[in-house]
């Protein structure tokens, strides 16, 4: 589920249809202002809040940086670097406005 701005939406796709989770919220709801640098993990545009105690891949070198230098929450994730695997299968993100 992606909650944007208290809207609920169900999003399903199948195996190595998008390679991260923000090629999958862009194409599918186009959020305005999400996703600029089409996953680079350098904008943090397709900043999300992932549900407590959902454990995710690790953190990119970039995500972490750009997570740092805008002195960001580390419960906060950039969604280009959620891999689409099994481990999101069923979780609720929330997209953070830029």
């Amino acid at each position: 589920m992606v909650n944007i701005e208290g809207a609920m939406y169900h999003l399903e796709t199948y195996p190595n249809e998008y390679r991260n989770l923000m090629m999958l919220i862009y194409d599918k709801l186009g959020p305005e202002d999400f996703g600029d640098c089409l996953g680079m993990g350098k904008c943090g545009t397709c900043l999300i809040e992932i549900e407590p105690g959902i454990q995710l891949n690790s953190f990119d070198r970039n995500e972490d940086t750009t997570l740092t230098k805008a002195k960001l929450d580390k419960g906060l994730r950039l969604a280009c670097q959620i891999l689409i695997d099994e481990h999101i299968n069923g979780i609720t993100v929330k997209i953070i406005s830029p």
